[in-house]
């Protein structure tokens, strides 16, 4: 067993560990996560979103008390976004799985920040949801490269990086015509979600099953590609039926 799936397996016992504490301190919602409005699992997974920001509060404590801002962590989290792409290239999968939680942790502190901050200002929403598009190329083009020795692995991950940036552009179409639309299971949650349980579960699911790495990993972009490729039609087909209605008042 690898050195980063023995780490992952550490932290993940520790998580379930952590959960009834959480439960048991009252386990109220984070009141920033309810103001924002949660669709993570079409808000099925409300208890493990509001549990994951009582996690990672003290985190976000130090960062005020150190004054690192919302940009530090935005750029943060694109270092780890390209780092993590190379460590999938490269065949190191686990390792590149810490990397994407790492800058997931980031991505949602440079949020959280900014309205601690009252720093929320046009600027700080276009670099944030740009930065995140580079994230998940740059992760998703490290599967391109490292699943190259399946006939379908390099079609099947450039799909998921095609469905992941039209799911992310139908709902910023829709906001320019005054149409907001977040709906869809496989929005960007679930797709790191999904990619993260892959690159540490891929090893030992992979050799259990006697395929080479890379098959769980195979599979799991594909359901990536074909969830999001779903999403975004779906996204497509709802803003363009509220556009019609509004247009026929």
């Amino acid at each position: 067993m690898s050195t980063a799936l023995t780490a992952f397996l550490v932290v993940f016992g520790l998580a379930l560990l952590s959960m009834p504490i959480y439960a048991w301190r009252g386990g109220g919602p984070d009141a920033d996560a309810s103001r924002k409005g949660s669709t993570f699992l079409l808000g099925a997974g409300d208890f493990l979103l509001h549990w994951f920001m009582w996690v990672i509060s003290p985190l976000e404590r130090l960062a005020l008390a150190l004054g690192l801002g919302p940009d530090f962590f935005n750029f943060a989290g694109l270092a780890f976004g390209l780092l993590s792409g190379v460590l999938i290239a490269g065949g190191r999968l686990e390792l590149g799985g810490v990397a994407i939680l790492l800058g997931g942790v980031c991505d949602i502190l440079d949020g959280r920040l900014a309205r601690a901050l009252r720093l929320d200002s046009p600027y700080g929403k276009f670099i944030d949801a740009t930065l995140d598009r580079f994230v998940e190329v740059f992760v998703l083009l490290g599967f391109v490269f490292a699943l190259r020795g399946f006939v379908y692995g390099p079609l099947l991950a450039a799909a998921a990086v095609s469905g992941s940036l039209l799911v992310s552009y139908a709902r910023a179409r829709g906001e320019t015509v005054g149409v907001l639309c977040k709906e869809g299971l496989m929005q960007r949650g679930e797709r790191l979600v999904l990619i993260c349980l892959a690159c540490f579960l891929d090893r030992p699911i992979s050799a259990r099953l006697g395929r080479p790495v890379g098959f769980v990993s195979l599979w799991v972009l594909g359901l990536i590609a074909a969830g999001s490729l779903a999403t975004a039609a779906y996204r497509t087909a709802w803003i363009a039926r509220r556009v019609r209605e509004g247009e026929k008042r």
